[in-house]
């Protein structure tokens, strides 16, 4: 289950919604709805792209590694790494939801901002999260995300935000949680489609060979 804003600790797909998308410079957003705590692995697909998979050793709802499933990635990879991907919603001015892949550093500012301004996810008393993006190196991930508390505001949401957001899917329903054998399904389509093609003399060789 998804956690409301108080109850994420900030720590350690099947949607239609688009998701927002950070420029360089100032952003703004107000987030609404609940928190999702995940964790992921990223697992080489097809052409190389790597793909996110949910580590089902991760318990959404207690936030906390608990190994109560079965997780097919450990089995496969065992030497990949998951790593922290917490996701929430936001609604923009003119009345579009969009998801928000949340920044760990960025998030930890936010929660620790929250301690004065209350809950930002708030409807009527919450504000907007204002912060600056900057490139600090050559490589994609040389990117620093810092909050400008000064410019983060108390704000009702306004009748068309409230209107968008009257009917809000739940972030469970928005990133459904894989069961392990919907894992180990996906896991293995990855695996065939990565396996590279027979040949004509191997599938000659094969039809030939003497068992």
């Amino acid at each position: 289950m998804a956690l409301q804003f108080n109850q994420s600790k900030g720590s350690a797909q099947k949607s239609e919604i688009k998701s927002m998308t950070f420029k360089d410079g100032e952003n703004r957003m107000r987030i609404v709805g609940d928190i999702l705590a995940r964790y992921v692995y990223w697992v080489q697909g097809e052409n190389g792209k790597n793909i996110p998979v949910e580590c089902l050793s991760f318990n959404r709802n207690e936030e906390r590694f608990d190994n109560a499933e079965k997780d097919w990635v450990r089995e496969y990879y065992p030497d990949l790494n998951c790593s922290w991907a917490y996701a929430t919603q936001r609604v923009t001015p003119e009345g579009e939801v969009e998801v928000v892949n949340l920044k760990k550093k960025l998030w930890e500012q936010v929660i620790t901002t929250s301690k004065d301004l209350g809950d930002p996810t708030d409807v009527e008393t919450g504000w907007d999260i204002v912060f600056e993006r900057k490139k600090t190196g050559p490589h994609v991930f040389n990117v620093s995300y810092d909050l400008r508390p000064l410019a983060c505001k108390e704000r009702p949401l306004t009748e068309v935000e409230l209107e968008a957001v009257a009917e809000l899917k739940s972030m469970d329903e928005v990133m459904m949680r894989p069961t392990p054998d919907m894992q180990k399904e996906f896991l293995d389509r990855i695996r065939n489609a990565n396996k590279p093609e027979e040949t004509d003399e191997e599938a000659l060789e094969k039809e030939f060979q003497v068992d």
